[in-house]
């Protein structure tokens, strides 16, 4: 927790392998953490009520939804804190998938620091689970490099490395 600047703008990246992460990171902080939600979860009128209460705006998977990137560069400027799963979706087997270049444009646009988080474990009964929260990643290089798809790949790349990194690190 050390890592996580107790104001301003932040984005966390994290793997995905439950619909429990959003609340479960979310029960670390003290400041209301937005996720992007896939939009058919706001189709569902008291599960859409609650989710947009705990800060969650919906994104259309599988095209570049530009009001959910405009939504997430908002939120970045108004200094709050911004979950994403760059994999866009919970992993079936546990572990990490490839991540969606999207992550990369939020972190190409805006000036907020990039936190790597890591769920290890699993959420069965008396089962241990931990969440990491890795040191900020410095994109300075790509940030300073035109945009474009690559250096979007490119800074996604190195996201998903930390990730992975914290997964291998730390695994139980």
């Amino acid at each position: 927790m050390e890592h996580i600047p107790k104001e301003g703008p932040v984005i966390l990246c994290s793997n995905h392998i439950s619909v429990l992460d959003p609340p479960l990171i979310g029960s670390c902080f003290r400041r209301k953490i937005h996720y992007m939600a896939k939009e058919e979860l706001f189709r569902i009128p008291v599960l859409s009520f609650l989710i947009k209460k705990f800060g969650a705006f919906p994104v259309k998977r599988g095209v570049g939804d530009r009001t959910a990137l405009r939504s997430a560069l908002q939120l970045l400027e108004q200094g709050k804190l911004f979950g994403i799963f760059p994999e866009g979706t919970r992993s079936k087997d546990g572990r990490l998938g490839k991540g969606y270049t999207g992550v990369g444009l939020i972190v190409h646009k805006s000036d907020a620091p990039v936190i790597p988080v890591a769920i290890i474990g699993s959420y069965r009964l008396f089962q241990p689970l931990t969440v990491v929260f890795g040191k900020p990643i410095d994109f300075y290089q790509q940030r300073a490099m035109s945009a474009s798809a690559d250096t979007y790949k490119l800074t996604t790349e190195k996201i998903m490395a930390e990730i992975q990194t914290l997964l291998d690190r730390h695994r139980l």
